[in-house]
């Protein structure tokens, strides 16, 4: 689907914003998932992002991503009733449709042409890989055409001969970058996977070399520590499992794992910052490995992953992530998420981020 069409771009802080002004507005430029496309029915459905309150519904082909308030007397529109071609307030019935331009005042007899105040404030939105993609701001037009102001693009999507799936949301009470640091840390699981994917006996990190890419780097993990999804076997004799992870700037990474037999698996993992202290998380999988399991089976291992890593970075203090480098400690295992906080302090954003 093409971006549907927007009115101007947002550029005044959401009330109550959480982030400092000037990594709200360099935020605001990045495309977020803020929905599952099969979440977004004739009805509407409410999202936030980056403390922003929105509304999404479907126009025809259309998916409308608009401000969550009706311009009259501003009742939240996710409260509203939707047909699939628009949505009316629930307040006054009056009705949004393509464009969220305002259609019909049920109050007037005469139908008149409606205030041009009463259309919606909308944001493009773009159907990916099973989601709903929206950004708030447009970039600075010397921007527009990077590699950052793109929507990530993920490998193995559109392959035939690779299953799609799409996994449930989990909210996670911390900030964004905190939990995709997470993601790509790999010292961590023997200790805060051991049932799942780690191996508490083998906590061992072997040298690594991150390379920078257009949109923000990538390494290649090797270990001997396998994976559950074949016949929940930890591994292999002899075979070196080998992880490949690769950050899109600034909340989204991808972990693709090669199997023996020349079979694949890759995961995105897609931070969307509800705001500076709550983060939704987006996991969508393609793989061609293990596809007698049933899909449910799979989601369900992914959120038990995924939960086993909410505990640890919702306990983390500070709770931003911080980009001078002299603030924590490190360890040679960390070369990764060092890559990561400097590409993010090099784009612009503050040394304390979200503080």
């Amino acid at each position: 689907m093409s971006p549907s069409g927007a009115v101007e771009a947002q550029d005044t802080l959401p009330r109550g914003c959480t982030f400092q002004p000037d990594d709200w507005r360099l935020l605001a430029q990045s495309w977020f998932p803020i929905a599952l496309s099969r979440e977004v029915t004739p009805g509407p459905v409410g999202a936030t992002l980056l403390d922003e309150p929105l509304v999404i519904y479907r126009s025809g082909p259309d998916v409308i991503v608009a401000g969550d308030l009706c311009p009259h007397r501003g009742t939240p529109l996710h409260l509203a009733t939707g047909d699939g071609t628009a949505i009316a307030c629930a307040y006054h019935g009056i009705r949004f449709g393509a464009a969220g331009r305002c259609i019909k005042i049920p109050a007037d007899r005469d139908n008149r042409t409606p205030n041009p105040k009463l259309h919606l404030r909308t944001y493009p939105a773009v159907e990916r890989y099973g989601l709903i993609w929206t950004r708030l701001r447009e970039p600075a037009p010397e921007e527009a055409d990077a590699p950052l102001a793109a929507i990530p693009s993920m490998p193995d999507w559109d392959d035939p001969d690779f299953q799609q799936i799409v996994c449930p949301w989990l909210d996670v009470a911390s900030f964004a970058g905190r939990q995709v640091e997470g993601f790509i840390d790999v010292a961590h699981f023997a200790f805060v996977h051991p049932t799942t994917i780690g191996d508490p006996d083998n906590p061992f990190v072997d040298e690594y070399v991150v390379e920078p890419t257009p949109e923000g780097f990538a390494f290649d993990y090797r270990s001997d520590v396998g994976n559950y999804q074949i016949d929940d076997d930890r591994g292999r004799e002899g075979f070196t499992w080998v992880r490949h992870f690769r950050v899109h700037l600034p909340f989204t990474a991808f972990l693709t794992i090669d199997y023996p037999d020349n079979k694949r698996y890759t995961a995105i993992n897609a931070a969307s910052p509800v705001s500076a202290r709550t983060t939704r998380l987006f996991v969508t999988v393609a793989r061609n490995v293990d596809l007698a399991r049933p899909i449910d089976e799979v989601c369900a291992f992914t959120r038990a992953v995924l939960l086993e890593d909410k505990m640890i970075v919702e306990a983390q203090r500070p709770e931003y992530l911080p980009l001078d480098m002299a603030l924590e400690a490190h360890i040679a295992a960390d070369r990764g998420s060092i890559a990561y906080r400097r590409a993010l302090r090099d784009m612009g954003f503050s040394p304390l981020f979200t503080a």
